[in-house]
């Protein structure tokens, strides 16, 4: 039998309360979706002015990012005509995202989750999950 960690709802809220934070730091009202190991969701939140528009792609960065084990800028970059990823896009009934702003969530080795911000531009998405993620590393340090 393989033991993994587990990602728990308090994991969550440690990613969750650091990418509001950076979002409010640099000024844009965001979606963020955090899914488990699965991409299933676990916590959406968004902020007053996050596009209304970009609450499924924030959703699906998440998924992505859980489900492929990769960052959805990653995607971006390989899928392209051509490309090794080219098509993946519309894999999972669409929900593929292949924009960045979805991180997978990796502990020990393991993937435990992903999340997925939208609402800025992709760089900014990217920068508030990475605040994410980073949080819960510095938190499961201690």
């Amino acid at each position: 039998m393989k033991m993994v960690p587990k990602f728990t709802l308090d994991d969550a809220r440690v990613m969750m309360d650091a990418a509001e934070a950076k979002a409010r730091e640099i000024g844009v009202d965001m979606d963020i979706a955090i899914t488990d190991d699965g991409g299933s969701l676990l916590m959406f939140h968004r902020m007053d002015n996050a596009r209304i528009t970009s609450i499924d792609i924030a959703i699906s960065k998440a998924f992505t990012a859980a489900a492929a084990r990769k960052s959805t800028r990653a995607y971006g970059e390989t899928s392209m005509p051509g490309g090794p990823s080219y098509g993946i896009h519309v894999s999972n009934q669409g929900r593929f995202m292949i924009v960045a702003g979805g991180l997978p969530v990796f502990y020990d080795g393991h993937i435990i989750g992903g999340i997925g911000c939208s609402s800025g531009h992709a760089d900014q998405d990217e920068v508030i999950a990475r605040a994410g993620v980073d949080a819960l590393m510095e938190s499961l340090k201690r």
